[in-house]
């Protein structure tokens, strides 16, 4: 059975919009496009790469799926190379509601039914990558439809934006599965798996 991992860019309060750049999500009139930038450093890098060791699909929502096609399919050749032609050969499938014409190569629309599609998708593949696709990644956090949330947590705040965990997120138990890495501009990596069940509760003054 395969896996479902999120991967998501963040601040430290929680905003995950745009990451990338001013132009990819300047929604609610948004002014922080491009807030990740200036924070990348050569850890990190190296970090997101090696989150992408083993990755076979992709599973992105109708924005960044239309950002991707537009970016990725020019970039081969050039200083991301290797992320290039690791997208641009792998099947990608896209969450979205209404008919889609899909332009970049092995690219695939999911059906109306997400919760029966990704039971398919861990069928058929086992670590399907969900990047961005913050609309997408709510549906998934709120119906425990996901393994494993990677998470790049920048020194910033910014106090607006679309969080990542936003109101509909339930009540889940994660296991971080490994020791937190930090980059020298102060990201810290985080990866966590879900647990089955609900958080336990307990009284601190209970002398048990």
């Amino acid at each position: 059975m395969g896996r479902i991992h999120i991967d998501l860019f963040m601040t430290l309060d929680g905003v995950a919009q745009a990451p990338g750049g001013p132009e990819e999500d300047p929604s609610d009139g948004f002014a922080f496009g491009g807030w990740q930038a200036p924070l990348i450093d050569e850890v990190d890098g190296e970090q997101i790469d090696a989150g992408m060791v083993g990755m076979d699909a992709l599973l992105l929502g109708r924005r960044t799926y239309d950002i991707f096609a537009g970016y990725w399919p020019h970039q081969e050749g050039g200083q991301d190379d290797g992320i290039a032609r690791l997208f641009n050969r792998l099947p990608k499938y896209v969450a979205s509601r209404e008919p889609r014409e899909l332009g970049w190569g092995n690219s695939t629309q999911l059906g109306s039914d997400l919760p029966e599609a990704v039971r398919a998708l861990r069928e058929r593949h086992s670590q399907i990558h969900v990047i961005g696709s913050l609309d997408l990644v709510q549906t998934l956090l709120a119906d425990a439809l996901f393994d494993q949330l990677n998470l790049w947590v920048y020194p910033i705040t910014l106090g607006t934006g679309k969080r990542v965990f936003a109101t509909g997120t339930v009540p889940s138990s994660l296991r971080l599965l490994g020791p937190a890495t930090t980059s020298p501009a102060g990201t810290v990596h985080l990866r966590y798996e879900r647990i089955d069940g609900t958080p336990a509760t307990g009284d601190m003054g209970d002398p048990r």
